[in-house]
Formats: C-alpha cells, structure tokens, sequence
C-alpha cells in the first residue's frame, strides 16, 4: 500500500511539475542578435524599403531566410513565406493643366495638384481671402472656383512632420464644405508656411495615392484642389478671373508582400490557436536629400520591429508555448497600413484562430526608461484581459513608464490609427501597439542604424516577448470588449 502510494505521489507531482507554465526564455534576446540584424535590414542594399519596388521584394527574401534561420516555418501561401498582393497606385498624369484666365501654370513647379481625381473645371473665380470656414459657409459658392489664402488659424504645429502636413491641415479646414455647397474648385494662394511646405510636398503628391483590395482600388471624379505660390495672389484676385482645368490621372498595380512564418505550440488544443506579432518591414525608399543622403532606411521605423520579431521567434523556437505564434511582416505599410489591410481580410490562418496581435512601430529611439502602449485605455482599448496581460508583463520585466498621451483621442498626432494593429482591432481582435514615439529623425535620412538605442530596442522585445508568452500559456484566450467604436 506504501509503494502504490509512493508512486502515486511521484506520478502527482511529475504531472503537475509539467502542468506548470515555463517562466518567458526572456535570455534568448540579445544586443548582439539585434545588432546584426538591424545594421543588416536598414542598410542602404535595400534602398529604404519602398512598397512595390524590387526593394521590397530583396528584403522580403532577406526576411524569409533569417525566419527560416530563427525557426520560424512558412505560414505564407502555397507553402513559402510570401504572400502577395496588388497594391493600387494612382498617379497625376503630366498633361494635366491649370490656366487662370491665358496664364498658364506648370504642375509641380508652378501649382500642386492635391486631389488624385479626373475632373475638368471652366468656372469663375471667387476671391475670399482669409475668410474662416465658418464665414465661407455664408457665401453662395456654387459652380465657383473659391480662392483662399492659405492661413494656420485652428492648426496646431506642434507635431511632428509639420513641413509636409500643413497643406492637408488647411485643406481639410475647407474641402467638405466646398463641396457640401457645390463649389467646382478651391485655390489656395501659400501662405510662409506652405511655401515653406512646397518642397517637403511635392515628392509625396507626385508619387500618388495607394490602395488595396476594398481600399482606393480606383479614383472617381472629385472636386480638385489646387495651390498657388504667394507671388500668384494679384492674379487671382483680377476683377472676373476665371478657372481653366483639367485633372488626368492613371491607375495602375503591381506587387507587395507580407513575410509570414509560424513557430508551433506545444498543446495539442491550443495550438491551433495563435499570437500574431506584427511590424512592417517597408519604408520611404529614396526621396528628397538632407545633406548627401537621400536613402530613408528607416532604422527604427520599422527595422525596430522586424528585428525585435526575429527576436522573439528564436526564444519561441528555443521554448515554444501552448499556443502558436505567428509572425507577420507586414509590407506597405507607409502606403496606408495596406499589407495589414490585406491580411486581416485573407490571413493565411483562420481569423478566428488569431487570439490576440501583437504590433510594435518604432520601438528603438528616446528615453530608455519610457514607451506606451496605445490601445490601453478607452476608447482605443478593445479588450481587457490582453492589457492587463501586458501590464503584468512589463511589471516582470522592463518596468517602463508608461506615457498614456500618445493614447488619448485628442492627441494631435493620432497615432493610434497609423499602424499595422489598426485593421485587426477594426476586425474585431484583441490588439495593442508597442511604441517608443517619434522623434526628430523620423521619415528622414538620419533614421539609421547608428542612432538606436539597442538597451531600449532590446527592453522593448522583451516586453512584447512577455506579453505574448502569457497570452500563448493562459488557460483561456482574452477576450474582446463589445461596442468598441475605431473609427476616425
């Protein structure tokens, strides 16, 4: 009786022992790995990474192969680690023109065009000067090309990219209503600030607009929006002036990519459950100089989260848990999260296997002591138990400070709508989005490997590798809030 119940208890315990959730391999991220991979990804070989260039697809490959080095299994389609997608562009044709009674204007040069939308104007000018949107809405404007001096009443410049947004802040001011009321054009005459902007500008409205599947797939007729230099503000203000134009544009696709691989679970239940870590490996490309440098190799946006993944895959591979982990390397994700867009809506998994996403943008840069974790509070927050699981996470490890700012509605920079977790929240996932903020070098030359702080990139993947560990060993996956609202 003695010996059946020694068994008995070694059996107990051997059970329980193995019941037992292993503490996160949290050793198996290291400086050395992050820096070999970081000053790799975001050198100047990939051109700064620009969606839908033979760039791209170089760093897709590259990424498949460290994968497959890290032990991460293909989870793309057809059995690889690729899964491609049309990326829509729409272009501004050069033979569009804009002539304000005989004075012709060359595009790009002498006026931009901001609206990537086939339209065709005779109408006649009407000058309001500095007029607020309030007392513009007094004015009959229909059929008329409204002119506008450009001005930054009601627009904050505390922000970062002041330089490039401006224009679409002020046009923003006025465009729905213009149109509410029938207008057929608006002008704006620059103010300093948008002359300011001119050259920050015309590199991105040159280049496009993008879409994917269900996104900007074509362009429909629109009222244009047209911008003059400050020198051009007599002419426009000539007694019975009248708009002459013609918008052409041409749509046209080609290949992006998402990298996807999977590092399996160890129950035979939960495994086929999965915790999605997700970053983008795409970048600006080669743009506008600063200096001799004109190669956007986007270090920490978004090497930082590519090389973190990488990261975390290898201390999953080393000591997997019960549920899977998927790893999505999301492309086009500076042309309007469109790689996310795409695989929230055809994932190479079931979508109701995905339990929570994981999603880190810029995690290498400022204080080494301080992130945030947007989609912790309302109204971006979507699910408790996956907050609550990165808050205990953070408490074991790099004990950050958390900054709740950059999460608040009201924040000028709305950065909880600008990366890849967006579409899986919208889809109704539990997500989060780990980040270090902007800084100054951020969409510029300067943001390369040199200046990361490899200390905080690697107290960063720690914290996302923790979170996930809890969410891939707890009993039950979290659960998501009903009636979150995300829109914007």
């Amino acid at each position: 009786m003695k010996k059946q119940l020694f068994f008995l208890l070694i059996i107990f315990v051997t059970v329980t022992a193995g019941a037992q959730i292993k503490k996160p391999l949290v050793s198996a991220i290291t400086d050395k790995d992050l820096r070999t991979d970081m000053y790799q990804i975001a050198a100047d070989q990939f051109n700064g990474r620009e969606a839908g260039t033979l760039d791209e697809l170089k760093v897709a490959v590259w990424l498949a192969n460290k994968a497959r080095e890290a032990g991460i299994k293909p989870a793309g389609d057809n059995g690889t680690y690729f899964q491609f997608y049309d990326m829509y562009r729409h272009q501004v044709l050069p033979a569009s023109f804009v002539k304000l009674g005989d004075k012709s204007y060359k595009l790009w040069q002498d006026v931009l065009v901001t609206e990537v939308n086939p339209s065709k104007v005779e109408a006649p000018v009407l000058f309001l000067g500095t007029a607020s949107p309030e007392e513009v809405a007094n004015k009959d404007l229909a059929g008329k090309a409204v002119a506008i001096v450009a001005s930054q009443d009601g627009i904050s410049n505390n922000m970062f990219l002041f330089d490039r947004r401006y224009p679409g802040f002020v046009r923003n001011k006025y465009y729905n209503l213009l149109r509410e009321k029938g207008a057929a054009a608006l002008i704006f005459i620059s103010d300093a600030q948008a002359e300011e902007s001119w050259r920050h500008v015309v590199p991105q409205l040159t280049r496009g607009v993008y879409g994917v599947e269900g996104l900007r797939e074509q362009v429909w007729p629109a009222m244009p929006v047209f911008w003059l230099h400050s020198s051009e503000l007599d002419e426009v203000k000539k007694a019975d002036q009248h708009l002459s134009s013609v918008v052409l544009t041409e749509s046209y696709t080609y290949p992006s990519v998402n990298v996807v691989g999977k590092i399996d679970g160890t129950d035979p239940i939960l495994k086929k459950e999965y915790v999605l870590f997700s970053g983008h490996h795409d970048h600006d490309g080669i743009r506008q100089k600063y200096g001799q440098d004109s190669i956007y190799n986007g270090a920490d946006d978004n090497a930082s989260a590519c090389v973190a993944m990488l990261a975390i895959a290898r201390a999953f591979n080393k000591q997997p848990g019960k549920r899977s982990a998927l790893f999505v390397f999301h492309g086009a994700e500076e042309r309007g999260l469109l790689g996310s867009r795409w695989y929230a809506v055809h994932p190479t998994i079931s979508k109701e296997s995905i339990v929570a996403v994981l999603n880190a943008d810029m995690i290498g840069r400022n204080d080494v002591n301080q992130a945030a974790l947007l989609g912790s509070d309302a109204p971006h927050k979507n699910s408790d138990d996956l907050v609550k699981a990165a808050l205990q996470a953070n408490a074991e490890g790099p004990k950050f400070e958390l900054d709740k700012l950059w999460d608040r509605p009201d924040h000028p920079e709305y950065f909880y709508f600008r990366s890849d977790h967006l579409p899986y929240a919208r889809a109704g996932i539990p997500a989060l989005f780990y980040t270090s903020v902007l800084h100054s070098e951020y969409h510029t030359p300067m943001d390369e490997s040199e200046h990361i702080d490899f200390v905080k990139l690697r107290k960063m993947t720690e914290w996302m590798y923790r979170t996930g560990w809890i969410v891939a060993n707890a009993k039950d996956r979290p659960k998501v809030l009903p009636d979150v609202q995300l829109g914007r």
